[in-house]
């Protein structure tokens, strides 16, 4: 089979050159071993290689011309309640706050927060810095042209910088509100299955015959049975799912460096027994081009998204072992009414369904309303406190 670009021609010699071993089993039920790779592997450097990984190279992911949706491009509601948020948080801290989006992507959400802020308060200017931690080259170009327009709202210099530079920075250690909207479902995961009663990790091979084709390979995580035991998780015969490791070194990373902030978590997602339960017997694993999805990550190497849901009930007790503190955890829609998503809709007498005010009721009652949008999206809130 050709391989169909640079990146999946690296990712196969990687494989061949590989000392781990996977197996599987033909039509007939013989086994075969294979040299392979795990899959978090092949999803890490499907999405982050430096030259073609689909999250640092090529053209906007993002909008109507992208592969995906955020909720941010719903509209303004949002980024509303996030100033409204970042207002009632600002009053218990003196100091200047930093507000950093973690995966910002085109700037769009940042951009309408900055909006929205100051036209609730004059302070401010003053008292926000907007920082935008975004790998992706276009995006990060979009996000200049984005501000730039919004550059007279703006008190201080926007900073612009990659997940490098941020973990090197000064102000992360200073006192900061961290958005991370649609950044967890993107990190790399495990991928385990139960087969004839053992635990097994799903690894990657590949052939010239057969392209890449999935393995049974031994865990590379030692702590991947562990997690699962502390989650309540206990996997059927055949039941695949998803172990969410990047996500736990993010907040590992992230709480030894902030010493004082606000870690606001927006993602579609579930507690464990929904996020295992019997009707999702291969996972949440999806993949994401042109906005169509699929369940195929073994085409389109490195120019489609592959994510995940996000499993809340891990990230709660990762983020406790990493010194963070579970403020609140809610629906989207519960998150919403109560940081006053209410008070935004708009009286009017206006019969143009274009106008301001329609559009931003509309928007109002898509976030409130859809189920996915609602329901499935979660916002979980981490906070970091001096000693």
């Amino acid at each position: 089979m050709m391989k169909e670009n640079a990146l999946a021609a690296s990712i196969s010699k990687k494989i061949v050159e590989s000392a781990s071993l996977g197996w599987y089993k033909d039509n007939f039920g013989n086994k075969h071993t294979a040299a392979c790779i795990s899959f978090l592997d092949y999803m890490a450097i499907c999405l982050y290689d430096a030259e073609y990984g689909y999250y640092r190279s090529g053209a906007v992911r993002i909008g109507r011309e992208g592969d995906f949706y955020t909720s941010s491009a719903i509209g303004q509601v949002l980024a509303q309640v996030l100033a409204s948020f970042a207002l009632d948080y600002a009053r218990t801290i003196d100091e200047s706050l930093s507000l950093v989006e973690w995966g910002a992507g085109t700037g769009r959400l940042s951009a309408q927060i900055v909006e929205a802020g100051t036209m609730r308060t004059e302070n401010w200017k003053r008292k926000y810095k907007s920082v935008l931690v975004e790998d992706h080259p276009a995006h990060r170009d979009a996000a200049r042209h984005v501000f730039s327009q919004i550059a007279s709202e703006l008190g201080s210099e926007t900073l612009f910088v990659s997940s490098n530079e941020a973990w090197e920075s000064e102000w992360l250690k200073q006192p900061a509100l961290v958005f991370a909207n649609e950044l967890f479902d993107a990190f790399p995961v495990h991928r385990v299955q139960n087969v004839e009663g053992e635990l097994w990790e799903l690894g990657v091979a590949y052939s010239e015959a057969k392209g890449f084709y999935e393995v049974c390979m031994p865990l590379t995580d030692s702590r991947i049975t562990s997690w699962l035991s502390r989650d309540g998780i206990v996997l059927r015969e055949g039941q695949q799912t998803e172990i969410h490791a990047g996500a736990a070194e993010f907040l590992d990373r992230l709480g030894s460096v902030m010493t004082r902030g606000r870690l606001v978590i927006i993602d579609y997602g579930h507690e464990s027994a929904e996020y295992a339960a019997e009707h999702r017997m291969l996972g949440t694993l999806l993949c994401y081009s042109r906005h169509q999805a699929s369940s195929s990550p073994y085409v389109r190497i490195g120019e489609q998204d592959i994510t995940s849901h996000v499993p809340f009930t891990f990230i709660r007790h990762a983020a406790v072992q990493s010194g963070w503190q579970v403020t609140s955890y809610a629906t989207q829609k519960q998150f919403l009414m109560e940081h006053g998503v209410m008070e935004l809709l708009q009286n009017h007498q206006s019969t143009d369904p274009f106008s301001a005010e329609a559009r931003t009721n509309r928007a109002i009652r898509q976030l409130l309303l859809s189920d996915e949008m609602s329901e499935t999206f979660k916002v979980m809130v981490l906070d970091k406190k001096l000693l």
